[in-house]
Parts: C-alpha cells; sequence; structure tokens
C-alpha cells in the first residue's frame, strides 16, 4: 500500500551484521555502525534513504517506488562503491501482516541466485531488515546481511 514505508522516514542508528563471505559455508560476521536518513515523496508511494557506514568507507541509498497498478513495491539500491547503477534488477514486493517481502532473480560471483529482503519486528522506534541469498530458486536461503534500526530522538 501507498505509505508502507513512512515507518522509516526520519533518522535511524544501524546496527549490521554482513557474512564475510557468501554463498561460501561461512559463519563468520562482521559487525559495524551505520547511519540511515529517510524521507518519503509522492504522498508515500515514494521513499528514499540514504545509509553511511564510517568505518566501512561507503555510502549507500534506496529508492523504493509503488506500483498502484501492481499493488507492488520496486527497490532499488546503489552505493558510492557503484555510483552509477542502481541495483538492476530491482527487488519486487508487498507487507503482508507486517512484514514485507522482496525479491529478485540476480547474479552473484556469476552464480544465479534469488535474493530476498524482508523487512520485519517493525515499530515507531525499531526496524529490522535482512538480505538472503538462494541458489535453488528460494527452497533454502542464507541470510548474509542484517540491519537493526533503532530511531534517534527528534532534536
Amino acid at each position: 500500500m501507498i505509505g508502507d514505508f513512512d515507518f522509516y522516514v526520519g533518522t535511524w542508528d544501524v546496527a549490521n551484521r554482513r557474512l564475510t563471505k557468501r554463498l561460501a559455508g561461512s559463519d563468520d560476521w562482521e559487525e559495524f555502525p551505520a547511519v540511515s536518513v529517510a524521507r518519503s515523496f509522492f504522498a508515500g508511494a515514494g521513499n528514499f534513504d540514504e545509509i553511511t557506514f564510517p568505518t566501512m568507507g561507503f555510502s549507500g541509498a534506496t529508492v523504493r517506488l509503488f506500483d498502484p497498478a501492481t499493488e507492488l513495491w520496486s527497490l532499488y539500491w546503489t552505493s558510492s562503491v557503484t555510483p552509477l547503477a542502481l541495483r538492476d534488477p530491482p527487488v519486487v514486493g508487498r507487507f503482508v501482516d507486517g512484514v514485507g517481502e522482496f525479491f529478485a532473480d540476480d547474479t552473484f560471483d556469476g552464480v544465479p541466485i534469488t535474493v530476498r529482503f524482508r523487512w520485519s519486528d517493525i515499530s515507531a522506534t525499531t526496524a529490522h531488515w535482512e538480505q538472503a541469498f538462494s541458489v535453488d530458486r528460494g527452497s533454502t536461503w542464507e541470510t548474509n546481511w542484517i540491519m537493526d534500526s533503532t530511531r534517534r530522538e527528534a532534536d
């Protein structure tokens, strides 16, 4: 629905956990902080956030667009490492019962994968996001990046 991502408008401290090696059977996680600033546009049919990873030396941005004809969101990602490339294809999906799931077919290191973004545990002050890859069209998933966001108090 229009406004699904309005919960994320504002400034957030983000605790990240990311696998150091993806699709390699690794259980070695790195942890690092971030700050995300999000805004809504098009009366809630669009959402943008910029996230800065101060200890990692890069930043990223997500553009989220709602299609009222399909009632699906398309999420596009880019980073300062690949500044001219939006994540192509976008992950596409919707929220059901407070959980948003978004999928795309893609490749990772030349391997065909399905990508899943999941938003859950959403409250006025917290939100949980994770990214997972599947090499078997969604039968099994490897969660490889987790972000737990905590809203900053307004100044």
